[in-house]
């Protein structure tokens, strides 16, 4: 399959940053997308809504349905996955993007923040997973694709955010174990990790500022990434946790400059990339920084 026109994919958390540029990409090739998240109103921090996103989308050549949808409710969800199947005729693809993010140790993170991550991240990828993958089933070439690391059982990626890193494992605990599940039935379930960190308002706004943005790719990486991932065939392609450089390197991009922010400045890893995980020749990045007590969210 090499391209995704006609095709419905069902996006949680796409009004911005990541989400929003794989449905771009999606959008270029005419596919529907279905933009499930919870802002509706503009916030004075975080560019975009449900709204803009689907003029984005149009205007990109795609046909857009808008959501309002918090994935901690069952019925929203439900109601949304119908809504979309009603609109489009099915579902292709299922992208989980929505994520809540607490960079904190035990004694900083309390309860409510606890159960705000683990609701979203683990809970809401497995729950809206469940209701996609009816549809899924009857698609020609299904796919979930989760926003998670790969699971690099690590003293280090817990140690300073133990409630976070359970939450976002949690998602790629889902890969694994979907993958599994679906596999008899051509349902492909693969997880997608940047490398870097990536220019979102998130990231300037709680990591760093203009520093840490100059030091980042751009979410253009991940939208061509999940292209790539998406557009194999579902049967030959599952159970795989990506790297987004490594896998557009194996697709045949070998010059990475254009989705640099600023060339000027070495590349920031992200969080949960593998030590042993070798960037794509020519590409330099800079040692991982410690981690404690930053709060930031995707």
């Amino acid at each position: 399959m090499t391209s995704l026109k006609g095709r419905t994919m069902f996006v949680s958390g796409g009004s911005r940053g990541i989400g929003l540029a794989i449905a771009l990409r999606a959008a270029r090739d005419g596919a529907n997308v279905a933009i499930a998240a919870k802002t509706a109103e503009p916030h004075p921090k975080l560019k975009g809504t449900i709204y803009t996103a689907a003029d984005e989308i149009r205007a990109a050549g795609g046909n857009a349905l808008p959501i309002l949808c918090d994935i901690r409710e069952e019925a929203q969800v439900i109601a949304a996955v119908e809504q979309t199947v009603a609109e489009f005729g099915g579902i292709d693809i299922c992208v989980n993007n929505a994520s809540a993010i607490s960079l904190t140790d035990s004694q900083a993170t309390d309860m409510k923040r606890f159960d705000l991550m683990m609701n979203i991240n683990t809970r809401g990828t497995f729950m809206v997973s469940k209701y996609c993958i009816p549809h899924l089933k009857k698609a020609g070439n299904p796919h979930i694709l989760m926003l998670s690391p790969p699971l690099d059982m690590k003293t280090k990626w817990f140690e300073h955010s133990t409630a976070y890193t359970m939450a976002k494992f949690g998602m790629s605990m889902c890969v694994l174990g979907l993958a599994g599940e679906l596999k008899s039935a051509g349902v492909a379930v693969n997880a997608l990790w940047p490398r870097t960190t990536i220019a979102t308002a998130a990231v300037g706004n709680l990591l760093g500022g203009d520093a840490m943005m100059r030091a980042s790719r751009t979410p253009e990486i991940m939208g061509d990434a999940a292209y790539a991932i998406l557009t194999r065939p579902a049967r030959e392609f599952t159970g795989q946790f990506c790297i987004d450089d490594k896998v557009l390197y194996a697709s045949g991009v070998r010059d990475f400059e254009c989705y640099r922010v600023d060339s000027s400045v070495t590349l920031m890893p992200d969080f949960f990339v593998p030590d042993d995980e070798a960037p794509p020749p020519g590409v330099t990045v800079q040692a991982m920084p410690s981690v404690g007590g930053v709060q930031r969210s995707r």
